[in-house]
């Protein structure tokens, strides 16, 4: 995923940078980098690898080594950035979130003859954020080279630029599957993907992007360059996991879509099964905990946390290569409270299931630590398709995805010709799918939210959100 941040001010505002990129850290594990600009000095970057500590301990030094009254950031799970470009736009620093599934096609068609080189990362890869500033400087302006970028790219890009000089530009992605928030304060303009993290700056949320819509900043005015287009898929994930819990997207927040979207798995397995005869609801720490306490105040069963993660040495989300050894990880972080979980009848809810392979390492803890059944509740539907907009899962294929395997096993290649069937647990292929995903796992039952009950939760027109991951629909 990836998030971003920036701020053009009438004053020097590396540290309110520093803390707004920082507020980003929840989307990213891998990269994070601030460019700024001041007019003795002109554009500077730092960029650093945060796979094994926060951006805020790489980046303590910053207000030592930069300054600037117009400052980018970004935290990103894949490309270094931001990167300084120079080109017949002029120099400009450049990042983005998303992500771009047809470069060599984009290079091949667009690039090779007007470009010489690219510098190539490990294994011949091209950074994305690279690839997508070429594009923008085949033609004679930013808004037209952002605007053709968007069209050619396969995937979703929402870009922030630093020009020399001081004003940013920001865009939304084509589709608006990933948000982009201004806010105002009396010095200039910020822009962020998490509009908490201006607002803790004394920013006032004064716009939310539109899909497609492009605005240049400076300390005085914020002005459109490119109106936004007709379509909007927003990723529905964003409430489901993705979102910090005090951000808000189109008006809906996430921590009170989560306790909706829980009491709405409570109010379905009122009437599956008896719901008196649990103990305990919790969450699978973190991102499923808002939606247990939802279920637990719509089902009056008590909401208390079984295990707890140990975070003082393993606070971040990074992991091993090895899905042994992150396994291993996984197991170790987990600290039982015995009075709690022996002979206890317990129900877990988790944001997602996507592999199962850790929710797996988790209930036979459980089960291990003395409890007497757990049922398991996924926050949102079976996870069917690979997202080939945003790359949330660390699946590289359809088939690592544990709904995928288990209907293969089912019915074979003839199983995919009934996915909506599957999806849906009213169906005898939807009901069989719990079933043998609940037997494989361990579970004393398994279900998952239904797409009308994630849209119920959400709270906006299903054609403005972008579903593909349950339902392979554009």
């Amino acid at each position: 995923m990836g998030g971003f941040f920036g701020i053009t001010s009438t004053q020097d505002c590396i540290q309110d940078a520093f803390f707004g990129v920082d507020y980003h850290s929840h989307l990213g594990t891998k990269n994070g980098g601030l460019a700024a600009y001041d007019p003795e000095i002109g554009l500077q970057r730092k960029i650093h690898n945060i796979g094994n500590s926060p951006f805020r301990s790489k980046f303590e030094r910053i207000f030592e080594e930069m300054r600037g009254h117009a400052v980018i950031g970004c935290i990103s799970d894949t490309d270094p950035q931001p990167l300084i470009i120079r080109s017949g736009l002029g120099a400009y620093a450049i990042c983005m979130t998303g992500i771009i599934r047809n470069s060599e096609d984009l290079i091949a068609r667009y690039l090779n003859a007007h470009s010489g080189h690219f510098n190539a990362m490990t294994g011949g890869k091209i950074n994305n954020t690279e690839l997508l500033s070429a594009l923008i400087s085949l033609k004679p302006s930013f808004e037209e080279g952002i605007r053709f970028a968007q069209e050619v790219i396969e995937g979703t890009a929402s870009i922030l630029i630093l020009k020399d000089g001081g004003h940013l530009i920001a865009a939304r992605d084509r589709d608006g599957r990933l948000p982009v928030i201004i806010g105002r304060r009396e010095d200039g303009y910020a822009v962020a993907f998490e509009s908490f993290a201006f607002e803790k700056l004394g920013f006032e949320k004064v716009l939310e992007l539109s899909p497609g819509e492009v605005v240049e900043l400076s300390p005085e005015c914020c002005e459109q360059l490119v109106p936004p287009g007709k379509k909007k898929k927003i990723c529905a994930f964003l409430w489901s996991y993705y979102g910090y819990p005090t951000s808000t997207y189109e008006g809906v927040n996430v921590e009170v879509m989560r306790y909706r979207n829980g009491a709405i798995m409570a109010r379905n397995d009122a009437k599956q099964m008896d719901i008196g005869e649990l103990d305990y609801v919790g969450g699978v720490p973190d991102s499923g905990t808002p939606h247990a306490i939802g279920y637990a105040n719509e089902s009056g069963v008590p909401l208390a946390r079984a295990f707890i993660k140990y975070t003082p040495t393993w606070s971040r989300s990074f992991m091993p290569p090895n899905q042994a050894d992150r396994d291993r990880v996984a197991k170790m972080k987990q600290i039982p409270v015995r009075e709690l979980i022996e002979d206890k009848n317990l129900l877990f809810v988790d944001d997602s299931i996507v592999r199962g392979t850790q929710l797996r390492e988790t209930v036979e803890f459980l089960y291990e630590s003395g409890a007497k059944s757990v049922h398991m509740r996924s926050a949102c539907p079976p996870i069917l398709y690979g997202c080939k907009y945003l790359n949330f899962s660390r699946a590289t294929s359809d088939n690592e995805l544990i709904a995928r395997r288990v209907i293969r096993e089912l019915e074979g290649e003839e199983g995919f010709s009934h996915l909506d069937e599957y999806r849906d647990g009213r169906t005898e292929r939807g009901r069989k799918l719990r079933e043998a995903i609940a037997e494989k796992l361990n579970f004393a039952s398994l279900e998952f939210q239904s797409e009308e009950g994630i849209y119920e939760a959400i709270g906006l027109d299903p054609c403005e959100l972008c579903t593909y991951c349950w339902t392979g629909k554009e």
